[in-house]
């Protein structure tokens, strides 16, 4: 019976500081606060992006790699700017081709 409950003591110390060294590293499952409206979580303009702000980006490196929730915003940010720079281009085309059409 005594050696049974020292297995049993053992056991539950062991548990305990496993549990404690996962908690340690892999945090207690808390979620972060969203950001601010024009808040950004890496160093990007609120305004127009330019490719020496993409140059100069680094993301914070964490256990295993990079943070995903902030490449994935990043490139989510860059596409919008893309094709906001796209749609422009395409206007400004249509316009020259308008006016060279017009003059001739």
């Amino acid at each position: 019976m005594g050696t049974a409950l020292i297995y049993l003591l053992v056991v539950a110390v062991v548990a305990a500081i496993v549990f404690v060294l996962a908690s340690l590293v892999f945090g207690r499952g808390e979620e972060l606060a969203p950001l601010a409206p024009d808040a950004t979580p890496t160093r990007l303009p609120s305004g127009e992006v330019r490719g020496e702000d993409v140059r100069s980006l680094r993301f914070r490196q964490v256990l295993r790699g990079y943070r995903m929730g902030e490449v994935d915003w990043v490139l989510d940010r860059l596409a919008e700017e893309l094709d906001e720079v796209a749609a422009q281009r395409d206007t400004l085309a249509a316009r020259v081709r308008e006016l060279e059409g017009g003059h001739r």
